[in-house]
């Protein structure tokens, strides 16, 4: 019989990292992700990211097909297994979008001038749930991947610039939540740490291609150094999508990285550590700009 894992050394915070490969069977997801659900309560893990998409996923490109509201299936029953085991969890979803999310403006003014006939479109979201079950907040991507080839944006609605950041508090650590095409904006980043993130959070489904990975990993790094905040950057496995999941500390070093394959890790968070980068580094003391939303 393999003995229960040690709980983490204080202030030490558990975080476990759920590369997961989904499709388009919504209840084939939904046990995937309970799985990583338990797998983080059984290693006593604080909190578990799931990537982007963790509900639904089709590499072809996921539409309002694949949504569901926030009292479905999905998301209900990540509150039931957070409640059930204690571990908080961040998770990638698609939500049908609200008429009034999902109107647009021809050049004449009007709304939805050019898109009679078409299906309404849907959010590409984040929702972060708490240890005792609580829906803590929903963040709603505000970046959609226009870019590459892609248009997310014929899709998807995007999340309003100045919402409030989403900032989930783990056992001593703030966590700062954006997803996927973000991370290439230092300023969502930015605007994490500003509202007292130490760890940036990026759910994702990174798509492949030329370069792709190199350009994921890169840019984690930089969200680090130049926040002197912790990365946790979860990709998503699986056809059309790099995987490739990595923790950064808040110096840069890579702490955990995986490969395209579908796994779930754990790594302890030390904030202390992150404390100390940061004095050490006072470069967000230092600094001369403040970032604003764009209208």
């Amino acid at each position: 019989m393999s003995r229960r894992p040690e709980p983490p050394v204080r202030p030490a915070v558990r975080v476990t990292v759920a590369q997961l490969q989904v499709g388009t069977d919504r209840g084939a997801n939904l046990e995937v992700a309970r799985d990583a659900v338990r797998e983080a309560a059984r290693v006593r893990a604080d909190v578990v990211v799931l990537p982007e998409y963790a509900s639904a996923f089709d590499p072809r490109g996921v539409g309002p097909e694949l949504a569901e509201p926030l009292d479905g299936p999905f998301v209900t029953a990540l509150r039931e297994e957070a409640a059930r085991s204690g571990v908080a969890v961040l998770a990638g979803t698609t939500l049908p979008a609200d008429e009034d999310e999902d109107e647009d403006e021809d050049e004449d003014g009007d709304a939805d001038g050019d898109r009679a006939g078409r299906p309404r479109r849907a959010v590409n979201a984040v929702v972060a749930v708490t240890a005792d079950g609580g829906l803590a907040g929903v963040y709603r991507k505000v970046h959609l991947y226009d870019a590459f080839g892609q248009r997310e944006s014929d899709r998807f609605v995007p999340g309003p610039a100045d919402a409030p950041p989403l900032v989930l508090d783990v056992a001593g650590l703030r966590f700062g939540v954006m997803t996927c095409y973000d991370l290439r904006f230092p300023e969502s980043a930015r605007r994490l740490v500003d509202a007292g993130a130490h760890v940036l959070v990026v759910p994702a489904a990174w798509a492949a291609g030329p370069l792709k990975a190199t350009h994921w990993r890169v840019l984690a790094t930089a969200r680090a150094v130049e926040n002197t905040s912790a990365v946790v950057a979860v990709g998503q496995a699986g056809r059309g999508v790099v995987g490739r999941s990595l923790v950064v500390g808040p110096d840069g070093v890579v702490g955990l990285e995986l490969d395209e394959t579908p796994q779930v890790r754990t790594v302890d968070l030390d904030a202390d550590a992150l404390a100390g980068v940061r004095e050490r580094n006072p470069s967000l003391a230092n600094r001369r700009y403040a970032v604003v939303p764009r209208a």
